[in-house]
């Protein structure tokens, strides 16, 4: 059920950690904010659960095939009302797909380093703080 408010963008988001705390991260390769840094994820199609789309947009973007453990909590950010969601890896292989420039294992230094020059990331920063899930250092 789509239970997000009228003339919005229902998207999720994947809060995925490695065994080692790090957070993946994506660089976006197309507009909006082609070249920016952030968590994999995207819109979620007609018809499609966000289970069926955070599945869908992690094979596409990363390479990495996941199940979905928990709701970590939702944003607005303009028009895109966004789902995030915990997730576990449970098979492929980390390789950027067609909308992702790169992909990577991020941990807390990194995420910090990485925050200083990008905009998405600083809101995501704070609300991932919020959320209780950065990276370990």
């Amino acid at each position: 059920m789509d239970d997000s408010p009228r003339g919005s963008i229902r998207a999720v988001g994947a809060v995925l950690h490695d065994d080692q705390g790090r957070l993946l991260l994506v660089k976006r390769a197309h507009e909006p904010d082609a070249g920016l840094w952030t968590i994999p994820g995207g819109k979620v199609e007609p018809g499609e659960t966000d289970e069926q789309a955070l599945v869908r947009e992690l094979l596409e973007e990363t390479g990495l095939e996941v199940t979905l453990r928990a709701h970590v909590g939702s944003v607005t950010r303009g028009r895109y009302d966004i789902h995030d969601y915990a997730c576990e890896v449970v098979g492929g292989t980390l390789t950027p797909g067609d909308d992702a420039a790169d992909a990577r294992w991020a941990d807390l230094a990194d995420l910090t380093s990485l925050n200083a020059t990008n905009r998405l990331l600083d809101a995501l920063f704070v609300t991932l703080s919020d959320w209780g899930v950065l990276p370990r250092s």
